[in-house]
């Protein structure tokens, strides 16, 4: 994940720490980041290939069922960033099992689809 890509996931995961945020949308204290970056030298790239770490996983999870999806995984992009190869066949595969998965660009789109996705107000908790 680039640099402006870490600020918006720390903005974001900032938003849902505070108590009103946490007040009216309870389930986010169960998001958490997937550190699939792979920032090392080939041994430990090796390594971490070895322990299951996959190309294209997206960044975020929240593992609350809504509807008919199990839960909603979100990859966070920057605003000019764009979707690998790769991060779309997972979106793809994530789909055909019944998980919801959104590409957002900058925090507040993400924290507009999480809202969403846990079927509060849109409005709720803007700064």
């Amino acid at each position: 994940m680039a640099r402006n890509e870490d600020r918006e996931q720390m903005t974001l995961i900032k938003w849902t720490q505070q108590a009103s945020i946490r007040k009216a949308y309870p389930e986010l204290k169960l998001l958490f980041h997937i550190p699939n970056e792979r920032h090392c030298d080939p041994r430990e790239g090796k390594r971490l290939k070895l322990m299951g770490v996959k190309s294209g996983v997206p960044d975020l999870f929240l593992p609350v069922a809504r509807g008919r999806n199990k839960g909603l995984f979100i990859e966070l992009k920057a605003e000019n960033g764009k979707p690998s190869d790769n991060q779309m066949w997972w979106f793809a595969e994530l789909g055909k099992q019944n998980y919801m998965a959104a590409i957002c660009y900058g925090w507040k789109q993400a924290a507009d689809m999480l809202m969403h996705y846990l079927g509060g107000d849109d409005n709720a908790g803007q700064n």
